[in-house]
């Protein structure tokens, strides 16, 4: 668990902001009203904490009085503050999946040692869900603090590593992104909402009538983005692909249709964007219990991909991963045991990918496998079972022996681990978002962000 350390009073400065995102649950609603009265262990002033007038303030606000108090008690000023008085006007314009961005912004300093800060919450359509203003008495030293379970259970930031990614692209000139066939709201929010954040510029392609009809019943304001229109969505696909090849736009973002529908444009051997590299998909995973980033390949293109296929779809992922920032990725080959059995497909196929990095088949990375799944991320696991490897507990891209499996992995990262997932397709002329209509808002943003960082990277890789 990570160890807060504090801001004293004298290196806060009038201005500075702090920003949390937290995607909205079912048990927030409850959870986090009592997290607000019962917030602290030493973090906020208890005797504030359990007065009437707090605790029915809480009460009222829930999930924003918790938020707000994460934001100022985790990191502005952090622990030692302690609160004087807080006022919030939360709407009711949320729901169980929303993405809350809160942002709190030092307003004043006294000499006393209070400091005053507010903060909004805003929801992934950019509405204004919560506002609120607080009086804190800041620590005058600084505290390393090991915060409470009940602190971190709920208040969760998810997606962390995708907002890096995406303060990442500040400087980064926006992918112009043909997003097929978004007839539904979770794709356009997903697009607009990568518009906001300067990720891509969105030329909404597929048939106009629908596209209009889902913004205006999701009251989203789509009038600032071209629509190339199209009879349905087989049409939408291969005009998006054509677009491509012909360089009208840099990258694609799947919508509200099936994923086989889209790649059957992209691989057509005349009219889509291969390239020599066999295309494959990558899980960009946000998992908060590892301790780095994350990528499962291939979960969704190829069903039972051959040797051959197997060294294009590693490579892919190593090229990602570099352009990402991981200088020399680590490689796990995933089979059930460790050893190679000629009964076992995956593991002879683990041995041959080791030796084609050893020759030079395979560069960038450090390959290693068997591995089953528990030695592939867990120290510990590794050590017991006396393995010996320098990609053994702590594996950064995780190849699995086909999509059946890494699917199945994928989602119960997702569904028990409490992860994200953002997806790439590569192998093609341009990134391809290949995003499910499941994912909620900041999965699709931390997708953009990736295809964005991996356009520009290959632009300077051009001779």
């Amino acid at each position: 668990m990570p160890r807060l350390e504090n801001r004293p009073f004298d290196t806060i400065k009038v201005g500075e902001e702090e920003r949390l995102v937290h995607v909205l649950t079912n048990e927030d609603f409850s959870v986090l009203a009592a997290q607000a009265t019962a917030f602290g262990a030493g973090v906020v002033d208890p005797e504030v904490a359990a007065s009437p007038t707090y605790s029915a303030e809480a009460a009222q606000n829930g999930w924003a009085s918790a938020l707000m108090s994460a934001l100022i008690a985790g990191r502005l000023p952090g622990a030692g503050s302690k609160l004087v008085r807080q006022s919030i006007e939360a709407s009711g314009a949320v729901a169980p999946g929303d993405v809350l961005t809160v942002m709190a912004r030092v307003m004043a300093k006294a000499p006393n040692g209070r400091v005053t800060i507010e903060a909004r919450a805003t929801n992934q359509r950019g509405e204004l869900a919560m506002a609120g203003s607080a009086e804190i008495v800041a620590p005058k030293k600084t505290i390393l603090a090991e915060p409470a379970d009940e602190y971190f259970d709920p208040i969760r930031e998810k997606g962390r590593r995708y907002r890096i990614l995406i303060e990442r692209t500040r400087d980064l000139k926006a992918l112009k992104t043909a997003v097929v066939h978004p007839v539904d709201e979770a794709s356009l929010v997903g697009a607009i909402e990568a518009a906001r954040e300067n990720l891509m510029e969105p030329v909404l392609v597929g048939p106009e009538a629908k596209i209009r009809r889902a913004a205006d019943a999701a009251k989203i304001d789509i009038a600032g983005y071209p629509i190339v229109t199209t009879e349905h969505s087989h049409a939408a696909a291969e005009k998006a692909v054509a677009m491509a090849r012909a360089g009208e736009v840099e990258g694609l973002m799947k919508g509200a249709l099936h994923t086989d529908e889209l790649m059957r444009a992209v691989v057509a051997r005349d009219t889509g964007l291969r390239t020599a590299r066999r295309v494959s998909h990558v899980f960009a995973i946000d998992a908060p219990a590892y301790p780095r980033a994350l990528f499962i390949t291939d979960a969704a293109i190829n069903i039972y991909p051959s040797l051959d296929d197997k060294r294009d779809i590693v490579q892919n992922a190593i090229e990602l991963a570099q352009a990402l920032g991981i200088d020399t990725p680590r490689v796990a080959i995933l089979s059930a045991v460790e050893t190679v059995s000629p009964d076992i497909r995956s593991t002879v196929d683990a041995a041959a990918l080791c030796k084609m990095a050893d020759r030079g088949q395979i560069v960038g990375g450090v390959l290693d496998g068997p591995l089953a799944f528990d030695n592939a991320v867990s120290l510990k696991a590794a050590r017991t079972k006396g393995i010996v490897s320098p990609v053994a507990g702590q594996a950064d891209i995780l190849l699995v022996p086909d999509l059946e499996a890494g699917n199945m992995l994928a989602k119960q990262l997702v569904y028990l681990a409490d992860a994200e997932m953002a997806g790439i397709v590569l192998g093609a002329r341009v990134p391809i978002m290949l995003t499910s209509r499941a994912d909620n808002t900041i999965a699709r943003l931390g997708s953009c962000a990736i295809a964005l960082i991996l356009a520009r990277h290959w632009e300077t890789q051009t001779p």
